[in-house]
């Protein structure tokens, strides 16, 4: 039987992991509304850059994950704790950002109020965007 949290990782996991590998549509998962806004390829044939919108409901818990390139992300409105192995967690709030490095696994737990981001992604085009990250 899948766990609530094996659930939501896999979840996260389907609602994006189309992205990097060609798929204009985001299949999207319930307490998570994430819009691509533009896609560009780079010369060659092995990364992409991919610009989005993600909305997550209050007190939802971003699985545990990684992705095959860098995340730079900003928080447009709400907070959360960010958690990134080998580094302390981190309170998030409107305004502020982070960056995660290719394969780093990481989560996020979202605060009291809706979560709203701005992410850009440079990734491995023929790889799921996020893949789950044993805890």
């Amino acid at each position: 039987m899948l766990s609530r949290r094996g659930f939501v990782s896999c979840a996260v996991c389907a609602a994006v992991g189309m992205v990097a590998s060609g798929a204009d549509a985001v299949a999207q998962t319930p307490g998570v509304v994430r819009t691509v806004l533009q896609k560009t390829e780079f010369p060659g044939d092995k990364y992409v850059c991919i610009l989005m919108t993600a909305e997550f409901d209050a007190g939802l818990k971003v699985a545990r994950h990684t992705h095959p390139g860098v995340e730079s992300t900003v928080l447009v409105a709400g907070g959360g704790t960010l958690s990134v192995k080998g580094q302390p967690d981190r309170v998030m709030a409107a305004g502020d950002g982070f960056q995660i490095p290719p394969e780093v696994p990481h989560a996020f737990q979202v605060g009291s109020e809706k979560v709203r981001l701005a992410i850009t992604y440079i990734v491995e085009k023929d790889k799921p965007l996020s893949s789950p990250a044993p805890e």
